[in-house]
């Protein structure tokens, strides 16, 4: 079974990059960009350091046919530029909604980068969605920065677990109808 042909995701192109699936060679990349701490402590899965084989079994459950989250990368490639800037992904949630996430890689912060990729996924609305709902956590008020632009509305704190900070860590929850 080949699984790069498995992953059936809509590909989502703008004038600065494409979103598309994963592939089994965008694990290099991955590993690279999480395995800054910068990234992992930013996110609730990512542990730091990375154990070896975590990208790659990442990229393998992001292109299995029985999953609950699209991934796609953000590649820049049709602009000359790095083919991974990023990841996001929408996980299925009930009630017809899903969780947004997302990181990019530290050279493109401060880009619009992610704004950028936030607001394509949303005007595609790949899984027509009825909502979108995105955390983040308090100390990245960049991250809260994004939602808001896309117009996404804060509902409210909270708190989740950070895997590469091994503590909870208070958060702000957002939300969007679409």
């Amino acid at each position: 079974m080949n699984l790069e042909q498995i992953v059936c995701q809509q590909v989502i192109e703008t004038e600065r990059f494409v979103l598309r699936p994963l592939r089994k060679s965008d694990a290099g990349l991955i590993e690279h960009y999480v395995s800054d701490a910068r990234v992992a402590r930013m996110t609730r899965s990512v542990p730091h350091p990375l154990p070896p084989g975590a990208a790659e079994a990442f990229v393998a459950r992001a292109m299995a046919e029985e999953r609950d989250e699209d991934v796609w990368v953000i590649d820049g490639t049709i602009e000359g530029d790095s083919e991974l800037k990023g990841v996001i992904g929408l996980k299925r949630m009930d009630r017809n909604q899903s969780e947004v996430s997302y990181w990019t890689a530290p050279p493109f912060w401060n880009t619009g980068l992610a704004s950028a990729a936030l607001k394509a996924l949303v005007d595609a609305n790949p899984q027509k969605n009825d909502a979108m709902f995105a955390s983040v956590f308090q100390d990245n008020p960049a991250s809260a920065r994004v939602l808001i632009h896309c117009g996404f509305d804060y509902l409210g704190d909270a708190e989740s677990y950070s895997v590469a900070r091994g503590a909870s860590v208070p958060t702000w929850t957002y939300s969007r109808k679409l």
